[in-house]
């Protein structure tokens, strides 16, 4: 059984139709913020290559890049705290996501 609740296993392909499945992760509580939880849930799992896929089907389906956390960052802000998630914060920033700061201005 492969899907979202699997761990990332490195260098394994991920089709589309598994890429696309994390669109329909639910926050499990409420008032999470359900496009910034999966973004969240998508970088946790995916390749840099695969969440750049899983960006453009996100995109798609008319979801908000920009969505704050409970914290009140965006994604690319959370991302970009990461010393070694360059390649995810350069596909956000490639698909238009902001900070928060660049978002409040």
């Amino acid at each position: 059984m492969s899907g979202p609740d699997k761990p990332k296993v490195i260098g394994e392909e991920w089709s589309d139709e598994r890429v696309r499945s994390f669109l329909a992760i639910e926050p499990a509580e409420a008032g999470i913020n359900p496009d910034f939880h999966v973004l969240q849930k998508a970088y946790r799992a995916m390749r840099a290559e695969d969440f750049e896929r899983f960006i453009a089907f996100f995109l798609d389906a008319g979801r908000d890049l920009n969505a704050v956390g409970e914290s009140g960052e965006t994604i690319l802000d959370h991302i970009s705290a990461h010393r070694r998630s360059t390649a995810y914060a350069e596909a956000l920033k490639a698909a238009g996501a902001k900070t928060k700061e660049q978002a409040g201005s």
